[in-house]
C-alpha cells in the first residue's frame, strides 16, 4: 500500500521524470496544453504514463489531487 502522501515531486518520480523543482518547472513551461486538451490525452505521455494518470483520475484517489494540480499548471497558458 502507498503510505506517503502524494506530492508533485512523487508524481514526477512515478512518471519517470525529473522530480527536482527546476525539472518540474521546466516541464510545466515546455508542455503547456490548450484549453480543450485533457491531461492524460497529451501527446507527450508514454502509454504507461497515460494509463497511470487516467487510472488515478478515474479512481479519484489521493493521486488525483496531485494530478489535478499538474493539470492546472499545464493549462496556465490557456487561461490567460
Amino acid at each position: 500500500m502507498f503510505e506517503q502522501q502524494p506530492t508533485l515531486e512523487l508524481l514526477f518520480e512515478q512518471l519517470g521524470l525529473g522530480a527536482d523543482e527546476a525539472a518540474i518547472e521546466r516541464f510545466v513551461q515546455t508542455h503547456q496544453l490548450s484549453a480543450g486538451q485533457r491531461l492524460h490525452e497529451a501527446e507527450f505521455w508514454s502509454a504507461g504514463q497515460r494509463d497511470f494518470l487516467k487510472s488515478h483520475i478515474d479512481k479519484d484517489d489521493e493521486w488525483a489531487i496531485v494530478i489535478d494540480e499538474l493539470n492546472q499548471q499545464l493549462h496556465l497558458d490557456s487561461t490567460h
